[in-house]
Parts: C-alpha cells; structure tokens; sequence
C-alpha cells in the first residue's frame, strides 16, 4: 500500500508514540508545536491580505490564495521533511515521530478529563474554568448540564478533526498530507468565523476544511458505533439510528456525525440550542429525545468509547501496514 507519499508502518509508530507520550512539554517549552508555528503564519496573512479598507470581493480573493497558499507551502514541506527523515537510519522512526505532533489522541483525552474532574473537585464553576479551555460558547451560562455537553460534543468533534482526520490524510499521502490538512484546519479555526472580518475572508478556508474533514466525520461516526459494540451499557444500534436521522440536521456538515454517533451510543441528547458570544444559536439535538442534563459521569462514559474508538482506529492502521 505504500507509496513515495504513504508510509504505513511509520504512521503506525506515530499513533503509538501520540498514545504513549501525547504532547511532551519539555520539548515544546523549547520549540514551537507545528500547530501554533502554522497560525503564527495564518495570523500574519491575516493581518497582511484582510485588510479594514478591502472590500469584500477583494478579501474574498485574498483568503482564497491564503488557503492555496497553505495548503501547497505545507505539503511541499512535508514533502521534504519526509524524504529528509527517511533517508536518515531508522528513517520511519523520525517519520513516525514527527506525525505523531499532528495527531492528538492522548491531549484530548486529557482536556476533556479535566472538564470531569474539575467538575467532580470544585463543582460548577471549576468545571466552566475547564471546559472554556477546549469550547467557545460562554461559559459563565453553562449549568453542570451545559457544561457536561460541551465536553462531550467537543470530544466528539474532535476525535474526527483531532485524530481520524490527520490519520487519514496521513494513511492516503503521509506528512504532506497530514502538515496540509493541519494548515487548513488551523486556518479554519483561527479565520473561518462568520463575523464581519472573517465571512469574506475566512471563506475559502472554511469551504476547504468541510471537504478535507467530509470523509473523516463519516469515518469517525462508524468508529464510534463499533466502539459501542465493545463498551458495557453502550448501544450501538441506537448510535447507528441517531446518526441516520440527526446528523446531517447538525448546521456544519461533518460536526454531528460524530455527535450524533456519540450522542445515541449513550443515550444522551447533544448540541441543541447554545449561546455563543451573548448570541443564542437554535441548533437542533443530535440524538433528540436522549437525556439532556448531563453531567461528569457522562464525560466519563463519552472517554471510555472515544479510547476504544481510538484503539479500532490503531487496528484499521495496523491492517494497513499489513497489507503493505
């Protein structure tokens, strides 16, 4: 299966090593993390093409070569980047390592843990303080029902864009591929906001990264129904039914597949009606007719499937390299 691109086997030790060792902060105390090099430079096109004085076509135009111009400067340094490690002795070990800061199975986990036992230790306000870390809705509104729900959506959400996608996308063109969905992705959250600076700009970004994440979203709505197969008190037929009939109500096309997934393996009700910056947005439920006032224990619950989401996930990887 391999390729001048894919590389199966180091992409295999990139999962591990992520799984082990997440994201270690010795290192990253001495040296940027790919992700916050990347909006160092969407921050500066930002502030260089979108300018106050432009109108909207012309910053239409702007973004829309900011986004090119992402995505093909971080392949092509993911091109040479790989062909760089490989040439190295234990070349798919670099490789591996280096992919391995482009996916984020084990901070996730750790974000969203936190939300639970800031929850269960100091109660609501705590757990506002946490979730605020990993949502942008308001978290001074959020009761423990409100709380408990980001936490969830947010680990859901984010398994498909945190984890499956950039494996993906690694799977199918290795570190190009997984550096370029990870410039556009970033891109997406730092300028593909429906405000006045951002609708024009911002556009191209956004329209990219619903593609990019399209095959993922799906890919991560099946994990999570497997997963649900192998957890005591899930129901993966109820997880199967919620994503047929909620996901594509969901207002972003990829969101409330894992949502949706999540939300009906453990009988809870998601999304739904939510302010974000003092603004109520009418979203509808994924998995309506689920119980609502959630709380830590649901968090819980919600991290046990996403880990064993992540395992079967490790096994389709290790199939790969199998069959290369």
């Amino acid at each position: 299966m391999s390729s001048d691109l894919m590389h199966p086997a180091a992409l295999l030790i990139a999962v591990a090593a992520d799984a082990l060792l997440g994201e270690p902060g010795w290192l990253y105390r001495r040296l940027p993390h790919p992700v916050v090099a990347i909006g160092s430079v969407i921050a500066w096109a930002d502030r260089r093409f979108n300018r106050a004085s432009d109108t909207d076509a012309r910053r239409r135009r702007g973004g829309i070569m900011v986004a090119a111009g992402l995505v093909a400067s971080a392949f092509g340094l993911g091109w040479v980047l790989q062909a760089a490690l490989l040439a190295l002795p234990w070349g798919p070990l670099w490789l591996g390592l280096v992919m391995s800061t482009l996916i984020a199975q084990r901070s996730l986990y750790a974000h969203v843990a936190d939300v639970a036992s800031a929850l269960e230790l100091s109660g609501i306000e705590g757990g506002r303080i946490a979730v605020a870390r990993i949502v942008g809705r308001d978290p001074d509104r959020l009761d423990e029902a409100g709380v408990s729900r980001a936490a969830v959506e947010s680990l859901a959400e984010n398994f498909s864009d945190g984890i499956v996608a950039p494996i993906f996308w690694g799977l199918l063109l290795g570190l190009p591929g997984m550096l370029a969905y990870k410039a556009l992705n970033t891109a997406d959250s730092m300028i593909g906001h429906k405000t006045p600076r951002h609708l024009a700009f911002g556009w191209a970004s956004a329209r990219a990264d619903d593609w990019a994440n399209l095959p993922a979203s799906r890919l991560s709505a099946l994990l999570l129904v497997l997963a649900a197969l192998l957890q005591r008190g899930a129901d993966a037929v109820s997880a199967w039914r919620a994503v047929r009939r909620d996901a594509r109500r969901h207002k972003s096309p990829n969101a409330g597949w894992p949502e949706a997934a999540m939300a009906g393996a453990l009988g809870l009700a998601v999304a739904g009606p939510r302010t974000y910056h003092g603004r109520l947005v009418p979203d509808p439920w994924m998995n309506d007719g689920g119980r609502w006032q959630l709380n830590a224990a649901d968090i819980r619950a919600g991290l046990s499937l996403y880990w064993r989401a992540c395992l079967i996930l490790a096994i389709l990887v290790v199939i790969c390299v199998g069959v290369d």
